[in-house]
């Protein structure tokens, strides 16, 4: 597929975000270092879609600044944000007997104007985005008829075919089995390494994400309580203070990236029988 252009820096600076009665994350920095994989982990209520919905322009922050090199992105205009950032969202939902082609071909609106006519350029970013998900045989199949795993690879094709430098996902692999997830990360890692795009996912899974990030996230309470890759961050420690969990941290014997095992504390463990 096409390369992408130089990588966009993307930060937060004294951001507040949540809802007008509670705010979620206070007071956070962020830096989303270019043209890697970072994933954002934490327990549940940690802030991290919160966070994801800020960096998008999903939802205004209640205080502080979200800049696209340099630039607040509230103040670029709709369409041209669009073809920096894209977003895919944890539920996306397509509208009733919309064709694969028809809604991967949706990722060209920011880039075509009101009265602009279809381009050969946009059928070749639709079919090369096809392609390159490998949804290209079911170009004409309705996307409510696709397994989970499909519809998946048919939402990033759409995202690719935006042809963003910054791509989001909140949980890309929610509802799917094991094999469709490592499908999906395969997808996106390969998607970062071939054409330079920076990617931003939440994540659940704590093994995965160490195993397919470059950096790593980690949130709790609405702060971040450590950043870096996944071998400075994911320590016994950080995993006892985000997630409430203790655990033997080694390396994963097939990559060498962290791979976190619980241990069952003396609550966990049942008392043995008594014989009477």
């Amino acid at each position: 597929m096409t390369s992408a252009s130089v990588s966009a820096r993307l930060e937060a600076h004294g951001l507040a975000a949540g809802y007008p009665s509670r705010r979620v994350i206070e007071e956070l920095d962020l830096q989303i270092a270019p043209g890697r994989v970072t994933m954002i982990i934490g327990a549940n209520a940690s802030g991290k879609s919160t966070l994801l919905g800020a960096l998008s322009r999903l939802h205004a922050p209640l205080a502080g600044r979200v800049e696209v090199d340099g630039v607040g992105i509230h103040t670029i205009p709709r369409r041209r944000f669009a073809q920096i950032v894209g977003l895919l969202p944890q539920h996306p939902t397509a509208p009733d007997g919309v064709t694969v082609a028809e809604l991967v071909g949706r990722g060209r609106h920011p880039h075509r104007g009101l009265l602009q006519r279809w381009s050969v350029e946009d059928t070749a970013r639709v079919d090369e985005a096809m392609e390159w998900t490998g949804v290209t045989d079911l170009a004409d199949r309705p996307v409510g008829d696709l397994s989970g795993g499909q519809r998946q690879r048919v939402w990033i094709a759409m995202a690719l075919a935006q042809d963003p430098r910054i791509l989001l996902l909140d949980e890309p692999t929610t509802f799917l089995d094991l094999s469709h997830q490592i499908d999906v990360l395969d997808l996106l890692r390969a998607l970062n390494r071939s054409r330079g795009t920076t990617v931003v996912a939440v994540l659940h899974d704590l093994n995965l994400a160490a195993r397919y990030a470059d950096d790593l996230i980690v949130m709790h309470d609405g702060a971040v309580v450590a950043q870096g890759t996944p071998a400075d961050v994911l320590t016994a420690d950080v995993v006892r203070r985000a997630f409430g969990l203790h655990a033997l941290v080694m390396p994963d014997p097939l990559t060498g990236t962290p791979l976190i095992i619980p241990v069952p504390t003396a609550a966990d463990v049942p008392a043995p029988a008594v014989t009477p």
